[in-house]
């Protein structure tokens, strides 16, 4: 739970959800009593001053033995399947992507990972079989005191 920044990924862009252009990306996770997650996703459109986009799903594990298998839904009644490919032992990065391997979203808890660090997310996303060719590095520009509360 808690913010995420995304700081890559395959850039779903199709209907009512576009995040080409994503600049300085935050996606949240709010636990409910039921069970059910509230999530957030804001970025700024191709600029850090971009206009503000957000996104509501809400989003339900799946598989519960493993909670490795969410479904969101943007829409109602339908949900889609989204995966978590990775999550380090303490939390500071994950990889969620989808069954098909069409899109990807490399998130870390901090704005700033170092390249390398970066680079090693990106051979875990290519050990998934996900296309790192599509793969969009997100930029971010956050004031310190800013990144340390989104």
């Amino acid at each position: 739970m808690g913010d995420w920044y995304v700081v890559g990924s395959i850039p779903i862009d199709f209907f009512f959800v576009s995040e080409a252009g994503a600049h300085n990306a935050v996606e949240t996770y709010t636990l409910n009593p039921d069970g059910s997650i509230d999530t957030q996703y804001r970025f700024r459109q191709d600029s850090f001053d971009g206009p503000l986009k957000t996104f509501n799903p809400t989003a339900f594990v799946h598989n519960r033995e493993t909670n490795a298998e969410w479904r969101m839904q943007f829409v109602w009644p339908f949900k889609s399947a989204y995966l978590i490919v990775h999550v380090d032992d303490d939390y500071s990065e994950t990889i969620i992507g989808v069954p098909d391997r069409q899109f990807v979203w490399i998130m870390t808890r901090r704005p700033d990972i170092s390249d390398a660090t970066y680079a090693a997310l990106l051979e875990r996303v290519a050990a998934a079989g996900y296309d790192t060719s599509e793969v969009v590095r997100i930029p971010h520009a956050w004031p310190e005191a800013e990144s340390s509360q989104q």
